[in-house]
């Protein structure tokens, strides 16, 4: 009985000290969220200020993009390779220093070359999270309880970050949004450093693939500038068409190539695990509609319905807050009850009734109870998807390539959301034009393309719940492990 009591005795600091990394992992997760969000309702403020045309202005927020969506597979594997902890601090520092260029930026250039780097540090920081998680807690409750937190942050995140940019953009000015990244990063490196457990990975001795990651990596970049290019020179245009052409004959050598190698930068055997490449296709159309349908719903409130950006933040509390009441473990304990499957199908259910609800509200609508009911919906809806569909990306995954796979499931989503944040505005903008030609109200006109791109995003997640019935069933069982 002796040989039992030291590990009894260590185990409280053990796992407090699991816990406290998970904060750590978040506070990283939390700066990324917020600025996927935070800089849309600050935009008018940086143009003025900076003087950007129309043109130049997206690039505020697609050089960001860009980079975030193309350094994921990278870094996930990077972190396999020389350990997660060192690439998760590495991306951390790089986003607070960053940050900290946007906040001081004067002039066009700066502003967007932060950005860029903003990106990198975001990509090389999140790549990694989904994995330390996956390590840090193997117990599926634990796992599960963890993942709520994580989803919960990565959601919120995006409504605190529309409620926050308009704050600090109306009572101080625009610089704040970055500032406010500043004491977060700087906690999550000092706090990382000491809680995040050791991981020396495999070591590049394992071979890095130069030639791979060069390869995966640029064509990514091409592929989401071709896509976020889209709204503004067309898709059938010869700029996408050109691109997006380049990205696939890129991605294709870059197929060819990991096929030949022994130690490539993302080993295709990992693509015939079905529920990472299952769940990861269902998340990306879940992306399409939702993330779109999170800016279009930003555009809606305040274009048509008049809200400041104070009060568009506010709106979407009853979303942030309940997928914040699930975070608080009752996801978890539904999909340790029922198996995620069981949880995920009814989620997806409840994010299309929300969408479609937005595409019914008029251009006289009231707060309560439409707009209500459509972001509790969409709460519902999240807090009951993106858990159970990283449960069942990671279930089979084995631990030496958890960094590469939680790098698929972040790519899958974020290029995706480019995907769909390209399409459905242009599509919301072309029918506007459309039915201001034919003679309607601006706010009738701006609410029928709105409408147009709710309903798609409402039809994409319903293709997702299609997808999840007739592909995510796990082989000699109806339930993957929860």
């Amino acid at each position: 009985m002796a040989s039992t009591s030291p590990p009894a005795a260590a185990a409280p600091p053990t796992d407090l000290r699991r816990w406290a990394a998970l904060v750590v992992v978040c506070l990283a997760q939390l700066m990324n969220a917020l600025d996927a969000t935070i800089v849309n309702v600050a935009l008018p403020s940086i143009q003025r200020d900076l003087q950007f045309g129309q043109a130049n202005l997206t690039w505020v927020v697609n050089a960001y993009l860009i980079t975030f969506g193309s350094f994921l597979l990278l870094a996930g594997r990077l972190g396999d390779l020389v350990g997660r902890k060192r690439v998760f601090l590495s991306g951390v520092l790089l986003f607070t220093v960053s940050s900290a260029l946007c906040a001081l930026a004067q002039h066009q250039a700066l502003l967007i070359a932060a950005r860029f780097l903003q990106g990198i540090g975001g990509a090389v920081s999140s790549s990694v999270i989904v994995a330390i998680i996956v390590t840090e807690f193997a117990h599926p409750v634990d796992r599960a309880r963890a993942m709520s937190v994580f989803v919960f942050v990565a959601i919120g995140g995006g409504s605190i970050g529309l409620l926050l940019g308009g704050f600090l953009t109306q009572l101080v000015n625009w610089h704040w949004i970055f500032f406010i990244n500043l004491p977060i990063g700087a906690a999550a490196l000092a706090l990382g450093a000491l809680l995040i457990r050791e991981n020396h990975g495999l070591g590049l001795r394992q071979g890095v693939d130069v030639a791979g990651s060069i390869l995966v990596t640029i064509a990514l970049m091409i592929g989401v500038y071709a896509i976020v290019g889209a709204s503004d020179s067309g898709w059938g245009s010869p700029h996408t068409l050109g691109f997006g052409g380049m990205a696939v004959l890129l991605l294709l050598a870059f197929g060819v190539l990991e096929s030949r190698l022994e130690n490539p930068i993302m080993p295709l055997r990992i693509l015939r695990l079905g529920g990472l490449t299952g769940s990861s296709a269902v998340r990306g159309l879940i992306a399409v509609g939702m993330f779109a349908s999170f800016f279009l719903g930003a555009l809606y409130l305040e274009h048509v319905l008049g809200f400041d950006p104070t009060r568009t933040g506010l709106a979407f509390l009853p979303m942030t807050l309940t997928v914040g009441a699930l975070s608080t473990g009752l996801t978890a304990r539904l999909v340790g009850r029922f198996g995620p499957r069981r949880v995920l199908l009814p989620g997806l259910g409840a994010t299309i009734a929300g969408l479609t609800l937005l595409a019914l509200a008029g251009p006289q609508a009231g707060y309560f109870p439409t707009l209500f009911a459509a972001f509790f919906l969409m709460g519902l809806g999240t807090g009951t998807s993106f858990l159970p569909l990283l449960t069942i990306a990671m279930a089979d995954v084995p631990s030496q390539d958890a960094g590469l796979a939680s790098g698929i499931v972040n790519v899958s989503m974020q290029i995706s959301a480019a995907i769909g944040l390209a399409a459905l505005g242009t599509i919301s903008t072309d029918h506007t034009r459309a039915l201001l030609v034919q003679g309607n109200s601006l706010p009738v006109s701006l609410t029928g393309g709105y409408h147009l791109a709710f309903t798609i995003a409402a039809a994409t997640v319903g293709a997702g719940l299609l997808l999840a019935f007739a592909v995510l069933r796990p082989q000699g069982g109806t339930e993957y492990p929860s």
